[in-house]
């Protein structure tokens, strides 16, 4: 199903065994929780402890492309494996119109991390969900709006760390508290494993120009392979997964090389 930053693979979060077939669907390690999702205030707070600082940050930032991970309510009745076994959950509230009328249509929360296969190039549009899953039903959303993951915000305990950069940047959250700027070593929530969104070819940042055999992603110069013509943030991260499918099927590419961003 679309949201507004990437599509996700839903599940009952509170079914261990539906929740199971996301891990096996997509390979994933189950040390990697996954993010869970709902449509209200209301259902957040009957599963995660809300601080004075989370219930800001929520009303600010909600619906919308930020997840945070608070403490677990006691009494909760989301399944332990989407935690990874954890005592912390990370909760998102997304804005998207398909998204939210599914998860009332539900009434439930959903466990669901990015519609991919573990490690590879995320899904921002409904085919590129069907290559990865064949036999599930996707809804067509169209293009993710923002078209990287949400940004992932450690609230269950201080200091406050970001855990996955995304659209809302830290000098947005830092308007409405102080964040550390560190990342932490445990895995708590999703993007937090050495290796992520990868496409099936090699990769190589930061290139000024194309070596033989590679494709070339542009960024602030004209192109069908450029991520903004312009060098605008938002387009180039709207645009970026799909260059980067695109890229990776491309005949005759034998790599991918992508301009300093």
């Amino acid at each position: 199903f679309p949201t507004e930053t990437v599509y996700g693979i839903g599940a009952d979060a509170r079914n261990e065994e539906a929740v199971r077939e996301i891990y096996k669907s997509k390979g994933r390690p189950s040390n990697n929780p996954l993010i869970c999702h709902i449509a209200s205030m209301g259902a957040a707070t009957e599963i995660a402890e809300f601080s004075d600082d989370a219930i800001t940050i929520a009303k600010a930032f909600w619906p919308g492309p930020l997840t945070l991970v608070l403490p677990l309510k006691k009494g909760n009745k989301i399944a332990s494996i989407v935690t990874a076994g954890l005592t912390t959950i990370a909760l998102r509230m997304p804005a998207h119109p398909i998204a939210q009328n599914l998860l009332k249509a539900c009434s439930f929360p959903l466990a669901a991390p990015s519609a991919n296969l573990s490690g590879r190039i995320t899904s921002t549009r409904a085919e590129h969900a069907t290559g990865y899953f064949k036999n599930l039903l996707i809804l067509d959303g169209g293009q993710s709006d923002k078209g990287i993951e949400s940004t992932i915000l450690d609230l269950s305990e201080k200091p406050y760390k970001i855990l996955r950069s995304g659209s809302i940047t830290q000098d947005k959250l830092q308007a409405y508290l102080s964040i550390e700027d560190k990342k932490s070593s445990a895995i708590k929530a999703p993007g937090m494993l050495s290796k992520h969104y990868a496409p099936n070819r090699p990769l190589r940042l930061n290139a000024s120009s194309a070596l033989e055999g590679e494709l070339l992603i542009g960024f602030g110069v004209p192109g069908e392979f450029s991520l903004s013509e312009s060098g605008d943030l938002d387009e180039a991260a709207r645009r970026l997964f799909k260059l980067l499918h695109d890229a990776d099927q491309h005949p005759g590419t034998k790599s991918i090389a992508v301009m300093p961003i």
